[in-house]
């Protein structure tokens, strides 16, 4: 026969719904709501955290970089444009490329002990002799002449004194040539 439950019975009963409703809710959070985290989870999250900064950080790093190799890339490519385009003209004409051979001599020859550069400049013709001394600081120019024969250093200075006499001499006969214009009435 089945008779009416004791109390003892139901208190069991009640006390068992309610372990399995505890552990029910203890296993899955409310919606909307973070799980208790442990002391593992937090760690973790704390490591991925960090991996996350320095993994955006190499990124911003890598970003920089390649910005600065397209920029210097750019440079490059433009210097090399600015002597491309610098070179078509010399090649085509000769003279500056000339002037730049005199220019190198002139730096040369102004690195070199005094006494060493007159034994050789003094083989040169006079007219290199000449377009080199005139590129070369006066200085320079002095503390060779100095070192170089007499007779040498006086056919030098003599060339270049003519040189100097008559760049003016000319002027001044081109302005005398010039037919004056003068207004008539």
């Amino acid at each position: 026969m089945i008779g009416r439950p004791s109390l003892l019975t139901l208190m069991a009963g009640a006390a068992a719904i309610a372990a399995v409703a505890n552990g029910v809710s203890a296993a899955s959070p409310p919606p909307g709501e973070e799980a208790a985290k442990t002391r593992l989870g937090v760690s973790l999250a704390q490591e991925l955290g960090v991996r996350d900064q320095a993994a955006a950080q190499r990124n911003r790093t890598l970003d920089l970089r390649e910005q600065a190799a397209k920029a210097t890339e750019a440079r490059i490519q433009a210097q090399l444009e600015t002597q491309q385009a610098d070179a078509a003209p010399a090649a085509a004409g000769g003279k500056p490329a000339e002037a730049d051979q005199y220019d190198n001599l002139a730096r040369i020859y102004q690195a070199m002990k005094p006494a060493k550069a007159a034994g050789v400049f003094e083989q040169l013709t006079m007219d290199v002799q000449m377009k080199v001394a005139q590129r070369m600081r006066e200085r320079s120019t002095a503390m060779i002449m100095a070192a170089m024969t007499p007779k040498g250093a006086a056919a030098l200075s003599m060339a270049l004194a003519r040189r100097y006499v008559e760049a003016p001499v000319v002027a001044k006969q081109g302005a005398i040539a010039r037919p004056t214009r003068t207004a008539t009435r």
